[in-house]
């Protein structure tokens, strides 16, 4: 049920590419963050282009890594970009109510919860994470192999357990999984 207008996938793989293009050269936030624009979506509500689950690393700014402001993107986050029950429901809420086509499963280089998943053996809360990744990427020790694997891996759970196969026929959705170096700030595509 798609309660708002929006663009379709494929437009808005073009302008994250674009806009991570303008990130790399540049030495500010480029994205659009004006009173003008605040009360825009105030009055007009949200109509993100694109859905981002990505990392709480404080040096991941999805915002900042697109060159966007107010009101373009629709971000999840949570450490190790797993995927559970709320970030589920957030995905399927900005996907049915706000007509966003684009899901994107953004992970990063030096992840500490991939990091934690292969070489140490945590307690408490974080167990939850380190086990959905380690689930994910299996006897794999090398750091960006498992960090590829835990972002196609959560694009996995969503397809399986979002009626995504329906919207990608009927709606046009995507899901893709990307990698963002945070020492050159080039998101990957994979």
């Amino acid at each position: 049920m798609m309660h708002a207008k929006n663009i379709s996938a494929q437009e808005a793989l073009v302008k994250l590419k674009k806009g991570n293009e303008l990130y790399l050269e540049s030495t500010t936030p480029i994205g659009n963050i004006s009173r003008q624009l605040r009360m825009h979506t105030t009055t007009n509500g949200q109509h993100p282009y694109a859905i981002i689950i990505t990392c709480s690393d404080s040096r991941v700014i999805p915002e900042n890594i697109f060159s966007v402001g107010i009101g373009d993107l629709f971000v999840i986050r949570v450490a190790g970009n797993v995927i559970d029950d709320h970030q589920l429901g957030s995905i399927e809420y900005a996907a049915d109510h706000l007509g966003t086509r684009l899901v994107v499963v953004l992970a990063h280089t030096l992840c500490g919860a991939v990091d934690a998943a292969i070489h140490h053996d945590p307690d408490g809360y974080i167990k939850y994470i380190t086990d959905d990744i380690s689930e994910a990427i299996g006897d794999e020790t090398d750091d960006y192999k498992a960090t590829c694997l835990n972002a196609i891996h959560s694009v996995g759970l969503i397809e399986k357990n979002i009626d995504i196969q329906h919207m990608e026929e009927e709606d046009g959705l995507m899901v893709l999984p990307a990698v963002y170096h945070i020492d050159s700030g080039l998101v990957e595509w994979i």
